[in-house]
């Protein structure tokens, strides 16, 4: 197993790519720290991985809240002493255009950027004790070309790029890894959230976003997780400071 006897933290685990990466590296023997603020969501993905025989904890956790990201790294450090793998997979697409009120743009910057941020530093010291750690961001093709739903998200995505490459650096000396995906149109049950519209209307935007992946699909949330497996596992083991899009060529052409 790719990560037998490993600790690894995934935040927005309750659904979609989150959900999917926390039952794969479950599988490849991690034990699993299910991070999500929808209680009913986090529990279900940790008793998936139970019945499944794979090992893993859910803590209930609002990523604005720095407070407890504090409290959860410090409970991270209490009862396992160490962290291998962060996937900071947490993200939300926020409001679109450029006329957007100040209470929208605190609310997408504080889940895409400032949570994550924080919660990473309060994790360092664990990550450190690894001695193979593994920190995994979650990007999209927004970040790399540009998103004419929202220019906010598409600057979000944007700056985890470059934090992936600041971050690398920093940690490198230290034995961590940091490595981003930059996903491409994935079907997940946020998609009506991001294009802002019904599931009718969902279905057509689809329809035309897939029109333009040159390999003619969407991608399906395992898909990100198996991205996400390699970058966490030894498989990688000299591979820092990327962002890897995972999205059918949509950015080769």
């Amino acid at each position: 197993m790719l990560l037998e006897n490993r600790i690894a933290l995934i935040t927005a685990a309750g659904s979609g790519m989150g959900q999917a990466a926390a039952k794969l590296f479950a599988k490849e023997g991690a034990h699993v720290i299910v991070v999500d603020v929808n209680e009913d969501a986090t529990n279900q993905t940790v008793a998936d991985i139970k019945a499944a025989g794979g090992s893993a904890q859910g803590e209930v956790v609002d990523v604005r809240d720095l407070d407890a990201l504090k409290a959860l790294a410090d409970k991270v450090a209490a009862e396992h002493g160490k962290l291998d793998v962060l996937y900071n997979n947490v993200g939300i697409p926020g409001a679109a255009g450029m006329d957007l009120t100040l209470e929208e743009w605190n609310l997408a910057t504080e889940i895409n950027i400032r949570g994550s941020f924080f919660l990473s530093g309060y994790l360092t010291d664990l990550l450190k004790k690894s001695g193979n750690a593994s920190v995994i961001w979650a990007s999209s093709t927004s970040g790399l070309v540009g998103s004419p739903f929202s220019p906010m998200y598409s600057f979000h995505k944007g700056g985890v790029i470059a934090l992936v490459r600041s971050m690398a650096l920093a940690l490198a000396a230290d034995g961590v890894r940091v490595n981003g995906i930059a996903p491409g149109t994935t079907e997940t049950p946020g998609l009506p959230a991001f294009f802002r519209a019904s599931e009718e209307e969902t279905k057509k935007r689809m329809e035309a976003f897939v029109a333009t992946i040159p390999m003619g699909r969407a991608a399906q949330p395992s898909e990100m997780a198996s991205v996400a497996l390699f970058l966490a596992s030894d498989m990688a083991s000299f591979v820092t400071g990327v962002t890897i899009p995972v999205d059918g060529g949509m950015t080769a052409k």
